[in-house]
């Protein structure tokens, strides 16, 4: 019984992961850099508003986005959690995600 269950619980775990991958969760920085991010992890794309490429701020861009694609990558991962945690009935299970 509880082998049946552990194998259930795995397949559900692999069917999240491969969904949670086409995941994607977006965040801006300062009203002008907006970082996208994969339910994987992985920055998808950057979007700077024209307006914020003045040579004079392009430290202050920097920053901004390294502000944005934190905020992306850690919804991201939030997501995931949140979907594993239905799986998993709320259990830790390390290295799954």
């Amino acid at each position: 019984q509880m082998m049946r269950q552990a194998q259930k619980m795995r397949g559900q775990i692999l069917k999240v992961q491969e969904e949670m991958a086409g995941h994607r969760e977006e965040a801006t920085a300062g009203g002008v850099v907006t970082v996208g991010a994969s339910g994987k992890g992985e920055i998808l794309d950057v979007r700077i508003n024209p307006e914020a490429a003045r040579p004079e701020e392009v430290e202050m861009l920097q920053d901004l986005f390294v502000v944005a694609a934190n905020e992306a990558l850690g919804k991201a991962r939030a997501a995931v959690e949140h979907a594993m945690k239905k799986v998993t009935g709320g259990a830790g299970l390390p290295g799954l995600f």
